[in-house]
C-alpha cells in the first residue's frame, strides 16, 4: 500500500526496513543501527517536504543519483554553533590544552563536524594557546553539502552575536571578531586559520580509523545509533587515539560499554571527556 504524505503521514515498520535495505543494496550506506525512531520522522519529513508518496520516495532514490545526497542532507541531524555549551569548551581550554601543550605535533580529530562551527571554535582556542602552528585539525563528516560549507568557512554575520557570547564565557579575554572578517551580511572566517585544517567525507559506521590522533571529538552524533553501532564507533576512536589522547563526547553522550572504560581516565563526567591510558 501506498503511503501518501497528507495529514499525519506515516510509514509502516516494513516499509522503514525495505527503504533501508534499497538504501544498502543501491548506494552502499548502511542505517540498519541507526535510532530507528529518530530515523523514521526525518524520512517522513522528507516526504512532507517533497510531497512524495513512500513509492515515489523508493524511485527517486532508484532512479536519480543526484538524490541520495539530498537524502542524506535531510535525513542525517546538523545541529551545530560555535562554543556551543561553553562547559565543554572551558574543560578542553583548562585541562585538555595545557596537556598537549607539552607535543610537537597534535593532531585533532573532529568527526561528525558538520559545517565547521565547532571545529573553528577549537582551532581558536590552540591559536590563543600558541598551539595552532604545531596543530593539524580534520574535520569529517558524512554530509557533503555541510563540508562544503565548513571549507568555504562563511557563516551568517547575525549568528556571530550568540557565537561571541558563548565564547565570553569560555574566555572573557578572547574576542571572535579576531578570526573572521565582516562582509555585507557573511562572516568570513580568516584565512590564517583554515592554515592547518582539512575536511573530507568520512562515515563513522563503515569507515575505519585513518590516523593517530591526541584529540577527537565528537558531539550529538551518537545520539542518532543504537547501542551496538554507539560501541562500533567508540572503539573506532579509542583505537585511533594516541596513548594519552583525548576523547571528547559532550554532556549528552557517555561510553557504556565497560570494557572500553577500564582503558579511559575519566576527566570530565559532565561532559564525558576521557584520556585513553592503556
Amino acid at each position: 500500500m501506498q503511503i501518501h504524505t497528507s495529514g499525519n503521514s506515516a510509514i509502516s515498520d516494513q516499509q522503514f526496513h525495505e527503504l533501508i535495505s534499497l538504501v544498502l543494496n543501491v548506494h552502499g550506506f548502511d542505517f540498519n543501527n541507526y535510532s530507528e525512531a529518530s530515523l523514521k520522522r526525518r524520512i517522513v519529513r522528507l516526504m512532507i517536504l517533497k510531497g512524495y508518496t513512500f513509492f515515489e520516495l523508493c524511485n527517486e532514490l532508484i532512479n536519480r543519483t543526484d538524490f541520495f545526497q539530498e537524502f542524506l542532507v535531510e535525513v542525517t541531524v546538523n545541529v551545530t554553533e560555535m562554543f556551543r555549551d561553553p562547559g565543554f569548551y572551558k574543560v578542553i581550554n583548562k585541562i585538555v590544552i595545557p596537556y598537549l601543550s607539552t607535543y610537537q605535533h597534535i593532531k585533532i580529530w573532529s568527526a561528525g563536524c558538520s559545517s565547521g562551527e565547532e571545529l573553528y571554535s577549537l582551532a581558536i582556542l590552540f591559536d590563543k594557546a600558541g598551539l595552532y602552528k604545531r596543530s593539524f585539525i580534520y574535520g569529517t563528516d558524512i554530509n557533503t553539502k555541510e563540508l562544503v560549507t565548513a571549507k568555504e568557512g562563511i557563516y551568517d554575520l547575525q549568528k556571530m552575536k550568540r557565537y561571541s557570547e558563548n565564547l565570553l564565557q569560555v574566555d572573557g579575554s578572547l574576542s571572535l571578531s579576531d578570526y573572521y572578517t565582516a562582509k555585507y551580511d557573511a562572516a568570513l572566517i580568516s584565512r590564517s586559520l583554515k592554515k592547518n585544517i582539512l575536511f573530507s567525507t568520512h562515515n563513522l559506521v563503515s569507515d575505519g580509523p585513518f590516523n593517530e590522533f591526541q584529540l577527537i571529538t565528537c558531539r550529538n552524533v551518537l545520539i542518532y545509533f543504537n547501542a551496538e553501532l554507539q560501541k562500533k564507533v567508540i572503539n573506532l576512536f579509542y583505537n585511533s587515539l594516541a596513548n594519552l589522547g583525548f576523547l571528547c563526547l559532550g554532556s549528552k553522550e557517555t561510553i557504556r560499554d565497560t570494557d572500553i572504560l577500564k582503558k579511559l581516565k575519566v576527566v570530565d563526567k559532565k561532559f564525558n571527556v576521557y584520556q585513553k591510558i592503556a
